[in-house]
């Protein structure tokens, strides 16, 4: 698969929010530049963005690889197989599709006391996500089954062990690399403690996901839409672990959504990275981040001392 997947998320909404003709574009010009696989969910734009896909796509002779997403209402937990059989023919619906090639776990991952995330019984007990994807998989819905590798790095480590799993989306970017290195004691902030290397044991494939931090790393203009995915995260924050990022790095490796990009790409075992777009722009950045190859090692050693630092401001 291709290193870049369009991502058809509501961070970067340009499926959700464009106008048709710049949805178009933004299709076209990502298939001519070589990416091969587009990501979405029922719950961007409330299905928006897989109807957009459904008519964009049967528009066009190529057809890219697609994976799409299903939420568990967690007061509905009775049902497992039938919320997913639901939500999966909703969306084959949408997309115009008989099938799809992955189909991904949404919810985060949590322990059972955490109202909020999905436990990690519920995914590998019988009659529970697991089963229920694999007898998906048998039905020719769907060909692979993956999770949102968010919540508690111990939960999705447990579901990754089980070895059920094709791939996992993995938060990693410059500002949070804790799911592909071990951070150093003055780094703060929501460890996912290495999981990027547990897939990898499992050979699963491993999709980076807010590899622009929402678009923090990107730029300095705030579209309302940076919406953490970790507890104890917040913009103000980024941004000034952004400032010392790039106080490190300068403009010696392209723009910022670049860098960003190839610092996502440098890690061996990331098999491709998700970037969320809100405009054409945004996608040439991001093509041409990855036409410049991986962050060369002196850079990620900058990066480590800014981590060792406490992101701190160089002199």
């Amino acid at each position: 698969i291709s290193e870049l997947v369009f991502g058809g998320g509501f961070v970067g909404g340009i499926l959700i929010d464009a106008d048709d003709d710049t949805r178009r574009e933004a299709i076209r010009r990502a298939l001519d530049a070589g990416v091969n696989w587009i990501d979405t969910a029922p719950s961007y734009g409330q299905g928006q963005s897989e109807t957009a896909l459904g008519w964009l796509l049967g528009e066009l002779h190529e057809q890219p690889h697609l994976s799409t997403k299903v939420g568990l209402d967690l007061d509905r937990l009775d049902d497992i197989p039938g919320q997913i059989e639901s939500s999966l023919e909703q969306s084959l619906s949408r997309l115009a599709r008989d099938s799809v090639d992955l189909l991904q776990l949404h919810n985060p991952l949590g322990p059972p006391a955490d109202a909020a995330t999905l436990n990690v019984e519920d995914v590998l007990k019988e009659r529970g996500v697991a089963d229920t994807f694999e007898r998906l998989k048998g039905q020719g819905l769907i060909r692979f089954m993956g999770i949102t590798a968010l919540g508690d790095a111990g939960a999705c480590r447990q579901v990754i062990d089980s070895g059920r799993f094709d791939t996992a989306q993995v938060y990693y970017n410059a500002l949070n690399p804790s799911a592909g290195q071990k951070m150093p004691a003055k780094w703060t902030g929501h460890s996912y403690d290495g999981i990027i290397d547990a897939c990898h044991r499992q050979d699963m494939g491993v999709m980076a996901i807010r590899i622009l931090a929402a678009g923090v790393l990107a730029t300095d203009t705030r579209t309302g839409r940076e919406i953490p995915v970790n507890a104890d995260s917040h913009v103000g924050e980024e941004e000034r672990r952004t400032r010392a990022v790039f106080a490190a790095l300068g403009d010696r490796h392209g723009t910022r959504a670049q860098t960003a990009v190839r610092f996502a790409l440098a890690k061996p075992e990331v098999s491709c990275a998700i970037v969320g777009l809100a405009t054409l722009e945004h996608l040439d950045q991001a093509l041409a981040g990855a036409e410049s190859g991986p962050l060369p090692e002196d850079a990620v050693a900058s990066l480590n001392r800014v981590y060792e630092s406490g992101f701190q401001l160089s002199e």
